[in-house]
């Protein structure tokens, strides 16, 4: 992709805090070329709300235009219905996921250089009736790509999970070695493709407490994860593991490039202590470079003026980066 290309941001929930992160970080002074998918009109409410003196002005997909100081350029997805701080409504959510979608063929086709995700609420795109698990396999369905990869980084911790969204009692059936065999060769793809990272370490977590204490508290580690962890170290892959996880994020855990952790609870709290509101989501995996804020749509401060843009402006930092 071309640098001279802008990035594309979504607004997102636009009941949430993700339109007025896109005017606060403008107010602040773009560091980035980027454009925003959005509402003009909520986009200017929220300035206005906010206090933010910045102007919006909509244009298109051919003709972006250059990049004004005080100044967010949009490319208009406009709501049906008119959103509310902190009230969802599920006559937005079709709308919400056409913006979305017109952003990832974009960079699909070049347009722009990497898109970066205001973050969206879940409950209501599946209350709307559509099928909705997250961005991650929306934009994995969308682009083709057989295996995205959840990848949150903070500064230089990098973690990465096996299963993403899923109920507790359904990761022990989802570790399979086919997965598990997926997912880390795209994580090991994309450290070196993404990351520049000539020889990446991976450190790889166990399943169960202890890593399953030989067997004695599990047997997930002796069944699945360490055959398929010998299968890769032949290949040429430098992997460590499986840990258990309660060890392998202290000191003592040793250098690491990234981790594997096996589910979402079991990776994530440790990455957001260590780098909450400034951590990037990134998905691995896709023909694109898609980057995301830590956090979630934060209905309860929409609208206030209290919403940190810490991690929206480190994920457009991170797309510029890696693009």
């Amino acid at each position: 992709m071309a640098v001279d290309r802008p990035i594309l941001l979504t607004a997102g929930e636009p009941a949430g805090i993700g339109p007025e992160l896109c005017v606060q970080i403008a107010a602040e002074g773009l560091q980035h070329d980027c454009v925003v998918i959005g509402d003009p009109d909520v986009l200017a409410q929220r300035a206005a709300v906010i206090g933010s003196p910045v102007a919006i002005r909509s244009v298109s997909a051919e003709d972006t235009g250059a990049p004004v100081d005080g100044e967010l350029r949009v490319i208009p997805f406009r709501f049906p219905e008119k959103p509310v701080c902190g009230e969802l409504n599920t006559e937005n959510a079709s709308t919400l996921l056409a913006g979305l979608r017109f952003a990832a063929e974009a960079c699909l086709r070049g347009e722009f250089r990497a898109l970066v995700t205001a973050p969206l609420q879940k409950s209501i795109i599946n209350d709307a009736g559509i099928p909705f698990s997250g961005h991650t396999e929306f934009l994995a369905e969308v682009t083709g790509a057989d295996k995205p990869v959840m990848l949150l980084v903070a500064d230089e911790l990098r973690v990465a999970l096996a299963t993403t969204h899923l109920p507790l009692r359904d990761v022990p059936d989802a570790i399979t070695a086919s997965l598990l065999r997926c997912v880390l060769s795209v994580l090991h793809a994309d450290l070196k493709r993404r990351f520049r990272l000539d020889d990446p370490v991976i450190a790889v977590c166990g399943l169960n407490p202890h890593a399953g204490e030989g067997g004695h508290l599990g047997t997930e580690e002796q069944d699945v994860i360490t055959p398929v962890l010998d299968e890769l170290r032949e290949s040429g892959m430098r992997l460590r593991g499986p840990m258990p996880a309660d060890t392998l994020f202290t000191p003592a855990g040793g250098q690491k490039d990234a981790v594997l952790a096996m589910y979402h609870d079991q990776g994530l709290p440790v990455l957001k202590y260590a780098g909450f509101g400034n951590a990037v989501n990134v998905t691995l995996g896709l023909p694109i470079i898609r980057t995301s804020v830590d956090h979630g749509t934060a209905l309860d401060i929409a609208g206030k003026g209290e919403a940190d843009p810490g991690s929206l402006r480190t994920a457009l930092d991170l797309a510029a980066s890696l693009s």
